[in-house]
């Protein structure tokens, strides 16, 4: 991490689709000593809470709003609607005022002799998709993605992110454009926890623990589950909680269509998060949503 903090950021989530990605876009907004957030762009998903991606983008949307109404924030000029369709090929962007925005803060960044960087915690269609859009762009931003498993993970890589929209992935892979990868499994399948941990951690959040709780409580009751991962707040740890990540520099890996992961000559070098310290990064999520509950008071 070259820039010194706090990073110029925007996040691409879908926000609806599980539980982490609203506990991420809370920790963001509340650690500004870290990340300067410009904008949160609602990714596609389709799952059994969306049917297609576009409703999985506009329930994403919605959610967003609902967050950042609790926190204070102004949608204004800072939540976007995404991608509503995943990449047919690696060839043909699916333009939306999202990758439009990316974009544009790119442009901001390189006049302000700065980076943006993009927190991307869903199918990373809306990256790629700014990247096709105009690549020229990967010489002013920074990606920061979560998804796939690791190369030698044992059984088929079928991680949400990356099976949702492959071409995608394999773009932001090849491109010429700096990458933060933070695998899955084993590396943000440690950030477990259960809702009995969640409970005094999010009791000095105010409004915004509570709503994080409920929603964990209430996919909780319906997989029937006794904890749950909340992977993407990993990659604003990367930032507010640098001591709690273990990194090294890779080759970049070639992401086939398969989803399987190979090596290849001549290919950039990548960062990859190989650990975290889970104890550290949720004492630091808690902290900073403790601030929430401070302003309400």
């Amino acid at each position: 991490m070259s820039e010194e903090l706090p990073i110029m950021a925007v996040l691409d989530t879908d926000t609806y689709n599980e539980v982490d990605d609203q506990f991420t876009l809370a920790y963001a907004l509340l650690a500004p000593e870290a990340v300067d957030l410009r904008a949160v762009i609602a990714a596609p998903f389709s799952n059994f809470r969306a049917a297609t991606p576009a409703e999985g983008m506009r329930k994403s949307y919605d959610e967003i709003r609902r967050i950042i109404d609790i926190l204070g924030k102004s949608p204004e000029n800072f939540a976007w609607h995404g991608s509503a369709n995943y990449l047919p090929d690696k060839r043909t962007p699916v333009d939306s005022e999202g990758a439009r925005r990316i974009i544009e803060l790119a442009h901001e960044a390189r006049a302000a002799g700065r980076k943006l960087h993009v927190l991307a915690i869903a199918a990373i269609t809306d990256v790629a998709s700014a990247l096709l859009l105009e690549p020229g762009i990967a010489r002013d931003i920074v990606v920061i993605w979560l998804g796939s498993h690791e190369a030698d993970y044992p059984g088929e890589n079928n991680e949400f992110n990356l099976r949702q929209d492959v071409p995608a992935a394999q773009i932001v892979f090849d491109a010429d454009v700096p990458l933060v990868w933070v695998p899955c499994r084993d590396v943000a399948s440690h950030l477990d926890i259960t809702l009995a941990e969640l409970r005094p951690g999010l009791a000095p959040a105010g409004r915004i623990g509570e709503f994080l709780y409920g929603r964990c409580e209430e996919l909780m009751n319906l997989r029937k589950i006794s904890s749950k991962i909340i992977w993407d707040i990993s990659t604003v740890a990367y930032f507010a909680a640098p001591q709690a990540c273990s990194c090294e520099t890779i080759t970049a890996p070639v992401i086939n269509d398969d989803r399987t992961l190979s090596t290849a000559p001549g290919r950039r070098d990548i960062v990859r998060v190989k650990s975290l310290d889970r104890e550290t990064v949720f004492a630091d999520l808690f902290e900073k949503l403790s601030r929430a509950g401070a302003v309400s008071d």
